[in-house]
């Protein structure tokens, strides 16, 4: 009977999901989704957990994102998984993170899908604060796909929205002062040059997903996301579905993006 009932669940989940695909399949999708990762902690304390294993579940929901992506279509993805607020947590559940992190990067320079799929993978944030040995992972991965552009995957890691606009400026500043840039030269456009993200041809993202209940962006992407749709979700990171990707494409694809105008 409880076989029974299980097979009925996982039927009716799978028809759920067909059904949204249906939906949004003709509908004009995002370009660019960013997601803030948020409750990998809050769904281990629940489940009376380790708070590493959250972490190291959330990190498995998002291996299983970028195939949805990929069927999806979506080009560009940009993950918030570790901000610069992040530090001031427990040290040892700042290692462990690190640890997970290092297994992930490792796992990329040779993951048969992100080569095949031509995936140009990009750390943004300030590395230099990450362990010397995770800083070296990350180059490997980064010098490994920096050839490829059919689809970009970044993680924001180590990263600041604010501490993102001051690094521009300082960079900016530094030309100014040395000659190679004129300040009455400077405009949005040439600020976005020297932003995190300014080796993507689409910096903007289309929508922001947050997970967990939160309804805040907590300094993520601050200059890219003034046009960004945000859709927030009662949904712990761990615990992320397709159908909730399904259904947050859905709600953009019924909204009316107008830009100001």
């Amino acid at each position: 009977m409880v076989l029974k009932r299980f097979l009925s669940v996982i039927g009716a989940y799978k028809t759920y999901e067909k059904w949204l695909w249906f939906q949004v399949k003709n509908g004009e999708r995002p370009e660019h989704i960013a997601i803030i990762l948020d409750g990998n902690r809050r769904w281990a304390s629940e489940q009376e957990l380790n708070p590493w294993l959250g972490h190291k579940q959330g990190a498995e929901t998002v291996e299983h994102l970028l195939e949805w992506c990929e069927m999806l279509g979506v080009k560009f993805v940009t993950l918030y998984t570790f901000s610069m607020e992040n530090f001031q947590r427990p040290p040892s559940e700042v290692a462990e993170i690190m640890q997970i992190a290092e297994g992930k990067f490792r796992k990329l320079l040779t993951d048969e899908r992100i080569h095949r799929s031509k995936v140009h993978v990009k750390v943004i944030g300030r590395v230099n604060l990450l362990p010397e040995s995770l800083q070296k992972l990350i180059a490997d991965v980064e010098k490994a796909t920096a050839g490829y552009d059919k689809q970009f995957l970044n993680f924001a890691f180590a990263y600041g929205g604010r501490a993102e606009i001051v690094d521009a400026a300082k960079t900016i500043a530094e030309k100014v002062k040395k000659g190679e840039l004129r300040v009455e030269d400077v405009d949005e456009r040439t600020f976005e040059k020297y932003l995190y993200t300014s080796h993507m041809p689409n910096q903007e993202p289309d929508m922001i997903i947050r997970t967990s209940g939160e309804e805040r962006l907590s300094g993520f992407l601050l200059w890219q996301s003034a046009y960004s749709e945000l859709y927030f979700l009662d949904v712990y990171w761990p615990d992320f579905r397709i159908i909730e990707l399904l259904r947050a494409i859905r709600t953009f694809q019924r909204r009316k993006r107008r830009f100001g105008t």
